[in-house]
């Protein structure tokens, strides 16, 4: 395998190119990184951020899975009018 082949497998997997898979998994590390400060200055402060992790996790899963369904069926159109 190529290290080309290395960087475009598994966007490609997901309907992406590099470029756009870097910034949506960019954009996850950054919400991710978000959710976990809010969850440290919880544990610290009990008061503060009381669902800010959740609704950040939430707001991931939301992204990817119905980003993916979409991809999907636009996908399974395409094929289906090729």
């Amino acid at each position: 395998m190529s290290l080309t082949q290395k960087f475009t497998e598994h966007p490609a997997t997901v309907g992406e190119t590099y470029g756009q898979h870097f910034v949506t998994a960019m954009g996850f590390s950054l919400s991710l990184l978000r959710a976990a400060f809010c969850c440290g200055l919880h544990a610290v402060f009990p008061f503060i951020c009381e669902k800010t992790g959740s609704q950040c996790i939430e707001g991931l899963y939301e992204r990817m899975v119905t980003n993916r369904s979409r991809l999907a069926e636009e996908r399974n159109r395409e094929a289906v009018k090729a």
